[in-house]
């Protein structure tokens, strides 16, 4: 049989992959794409714009073809398809004869027909030639624009936004953005939280024109508004490639699409269409899972089995621009037979709602904003008709006492529900994986592919996996890599045990091979939290993230930045005045931080020494800005100067950050003293934050800020200054001693079985009887403290590394270029 495949996008790819997997003899397969690479990843293609190649998003290379007997043509379109005679002519003049042909087109990106859409600095936002062009592009424009505020359209917005056009306007038809997939009131949530960010929104809108001569100047709408933009990306759909189709005489609907039957087959018997191009009851798939569903049922049908395509979920979730969105099931189902649940929280951006049956026993479908964490168990629950618990708020609300309902809601789903959709993998094929050997999710990956796709189902892929294991009374161990069999807290206790002090030492001592970029930042993670020695020392630099290495942040173009330690806050004229001189010294670019600090931005790695050198003279110490440590501990100025201030939060603020800076911990921490309720130090979006009462403090522990912001939790309530600091150092060593690697005290505690009540009775009850002990240990750490620039720049071997080339230490990096910003200067961008 030879089979002609026309498209090599994902879902052509995918037909290739899945056929291949099933071993087929006598199959001759030639496959012919228009792109001149082969398929790549189109769902995260963004990520192009954060840093990944053509090649990191290409689905396999171009040797994947060959290996697998694949005759693959790029860059080579078909023009012309004579279905008589079963044949096929490609641009460059090939000519190949089939007995099945197989459309895999695609769609293209839908342009209005807008007067000046063909001027430059106007594009689509559809392929990598597409991103390449706006990447070029962006460095000339200072404000953008995204006609679309669909899915495709808020991916483009993102793109512009990560290629530096910050003021970008998302221009919207439709009376509210995502129309399809969420409603009016979460529409009105994200677009809230979109603008929060600095994008503009513009709904309802439709564009008449885009003006300039040769090139885009600007935007002018149907009620008479005027846009100024020089950069616009065309985003509002997707139009199915059928003209090849159309113009052989196939059946194609009113409004574009190749007709399909369930089995894929076209309205010629021999050719078939699978992904965007085919239609199939009226309806255009344009997600990617659909077309893979398609791809299997194509492939069946060739090789002669009754496998049928009835239709697809069109359930999503996904990140726009760091914000979770989701839909699923029906999402605006609203008769009489239906009850919706809401749950509306314009404090923290987050929208929920769940619409269930009448009798309240079924989940139909729902809308995700801003918290999208129970979406795949949401979904499993709506598609596999699992009944709902008595109180169907509980779905949204989370568990509220007792163990979470996530691990139980796993083990209830039927062994047929549909955990991966992209690959179309089963919770009854990932449970016998496991049973057969596959204990972790790389596995898992590997036997099913499950997870390799989208991506949104590897946190239930990993669950199913535990919970399998469990049952099988098999104890789940998270080990840290291939190269230790243990976990975090295991291999501390043990390298806390045997006095171990460097790297090489733990790897000898309870490890095995050469280890790896994950075991050695972690393993150097945990030696410094136990025994706070200088970071530079005993080789445990190279194995710490590089920042460590230089004690400082590497910034862009090459550049360091310099971050002195400012307690709580507080700093004199004189220390003033010699920042200022080092600044002006040095050329160094100069902000005030949110963390009440100083920040210097554009130092060369030379400079490194000779401008700490001033800075201690001066009596400053390291910030730790560059190490999984303690930041700052933010004040509000307190009783010392406020007239509302219960009591003197600066100089308690600069107490607890003396006594805590360079400890390190699994994640930076950060902390904040406030002089009353009003808060003004915002102590509750801290590690750690303290309030003042009338009686003492109260303790806050577990808030951050950042894009999933939480806040603190009461620890404990008006406690004196000396009984505060107590419970500090056993909330920090608690958290040191049990937190997984890069996990915040936020996170750590959302895991942390019991929650707040369990840390409590530990932290101040001492339920655990570890109380003396993790306050030893806090002030073996505290006192163990040295000032690490200090010592880097007294000690010559140090210095030594802070030399950009070996032979010519005092040379600087002619890499480095800058340019002029508000009178300071900043790094130019890398090429």
């Amino acid at each position: 049989m030879k089979i002609i495949i026309i498209g090599n996008g994902m879902v052509g790819y995918k037909f290739c992959e899945k056929l291949m997997a099933k071993n087929p003899q006598g199959i001759e397969l030639i496959v012919f794409g228009e792109e001149i690479r082969p398929a790549y990843d189109r769902v995260h293609l963004s990520e192009f714009f954060s840093g990944k190649s053509a090649q990191d998003l290409e689905m396999a290379p171009a040797t994947w073809y060959e290996e697998h007997g694949i005759k693959l043509y790029t860059g080579d379109p078909i023009m012309q398809l004579d279905c008589e005679n079963k044949t096929v002519s490609s641009h460059a003049g090939i000519t190949e004869s089939y007995d099945y042909l197989v459309f895999a087109t695609g769609s293209s990106a839908f342009v209005p027909p807008i007067p000046g859409v063909e001027k430059d600095g106007v594009f689509i936002y559809r392929t990598i030639e597409d991103l390449e062009m706006m990447r070029d592009w962006a460095p000339k424009a200072k404000k953008g624009a995204v006609i679309g505020g669909g899915l495709l359209g808020l991916e483009a917005a993102k793109a512009m936004i990560d290629l530096g056009v910050t003021d970008t306007h998302v221009i919207e038809f439709a009376p509210r953005l995502m129309p399809r997939q969420i409603d009016e009131a979460g529409s009105t949530l994200l677009q809230a939280k979109l603008e929060s960010i600095g994008l503009h929104i513009l709904t309802s809108t439709n564009t008449l024109e885009i003006t300039g001569s040769d090139k885009i100047s600007g935007m002018r709408f149907q009620n008479e508004q005027v846009l100024d933009v020089d950069m616009l990306v065309i985003s509002a759909g997707i139009k199915p490639r059928d003209e090849l189709a159309k113009s052989a005489g196939l059946a194609t609907g009113p409004r574009g699409g190749i007709l399909v039957d369930s089995h894929m087959l076209t309205s010629d018997p021999h050719i078939l269409a699978i992904g965007e191009c085919a239609l199939y009851e009226g309806m255009i798939y344009g997600l990617v899972a659909p077309g893979y569903e398609m791809a299997e049922v194509a492939i069946a049908t060739l090789l002669g089995s009754d496998k049928q395509f009835t239709g697809f979920d069109m359930s999503t979730k996904l990140k726009l621009i760091g914000i979770d969105v989701a839909s699923f099931g029906d999402p605006f189902a609203s008769d009489g037979e239906v009850r919706s649940i809401v749950l509306e929280d314009r404090n923290k951006g987050i929208y929920k709602r769940v619409n269930i049956s009448a009798d309240g026993k079924t989940l139909l479908g729902g809308i995700l904003i801003g918290d999208a964490e129970q979406y795949n168990m949401l979904l499993q629950t709506c598609k596999n008709q699992v009944v709902l618990p008595p109180n169907p708020e509980d779905i949204i609300l989370g568990s509220r006492g007792g163990e979470s309902e996530g691990g139980a809601g796993v083990l209830s789903l039927p062994d047929d529900a549909m955990i991966c959709s992209c690959e179309a993998v089963s919770k009854g094929d990932i449970c016998s994986h496991v049973l057969n050997g596959a204990e972790n999710i790389e596995a898992i990956k590997k036997c099913t592919k499950a997870g390799t796709g989208c991506g949104g189902c590897v946190p239930m892929v990993k669950d199913i996996v535990n919970h399998t294991l469990k049952s099988q009374g098999i104890y789940v161990r998270n080990v840290i890599c291939e190269h230790f069999d243990y976990s975090r807290q295991e291999l501390l206790d043990l390298v806390h045990l045997h006095n171990l002090r460097s790297y090489d030492e733990v790897l000898s001592a309870h490890g095995h091979g050469d280890g790896c970029e994950v075991c050695k930042p972690l393993v150097a993670s945990l030696i410094a939290s136990l025994w706070n020695e200088m970071i530079l020392d005993k080789g445990n630099d190279t194995a710490q993230d590089s920042n460590d290495r230089f004690l400082a942040n590497i910034q862009k173009g090459g550049t360091y930045s310099v971050v002195p330690r400012i307690p709580g806050g507080e700093i004199t004229p004189d220390k003033l005045i010699v920042i200022g001189e080092v600044a002006k010294e040095y050329n160094l670019y100069t902000k005030i931080t949110g963390g009440q600090r100083i920040d210097l931005f554009g130092a060369h790695l030379t400079d490194l020494p000779a401008i700490w050198e001033k800075l201690i003279e001066a009596g400053f110490e390291s910030g730790h800005a560059y190490g999984k440590a303690l930041r700052t501990v933010k004040s509000c100025v307190g009783s010392t100067w406020c007239r509302f201030g219960l009591h003197d939060s600066v100089s308690f603020a600069i107490q607890i950050e003396e006594r805590y800076r360079g400890i390190r911990a699994p994640h930076k921490i950060k902390g904040g003293v406030s002089g009353c309720i009003r808060e003004c130090a915002e102590a509750q979006s801290k590690d750690f934050g303290i309030i003042a009462t009338e009686k003492g403090w109260n303790l806050h522990v577990c808030g951050n800020g950042g894009s999933k912001p939480q806040h603190a939790l009461l620890l404990a309530s008006d406690i004196d200054s000396e009984t505060c600091i107590r419970y500090i150092d056993r909330f920090l060593m608690f958290y040191i001693k049990t937190a997984d690697p890069l996990t915040r005290t936020a996170t750590w505690l959302n895991k942390l079985e019991g929650g707040i009540d369990y840390l409590r009775n530990v932290v101040v009850n001492d339920s655990l009887g570890l109380a003396e002990e993790l306050e030893s240990e806090m002030q073996k750490l505290v006192d163990n403290y040295v000032c690490e620039w200090k010592a880097a720049v007294e000690n010559p071997e140090f210095r030594k590394r802070f030399s950009h080339f070996v032979n010519a230490p005092e040379e600087k990096d002619p890499t480095v270029d800058f340019e002029v910003l508000r009178d300071q200067k900043k790094a130019k961008a890398w090429s």
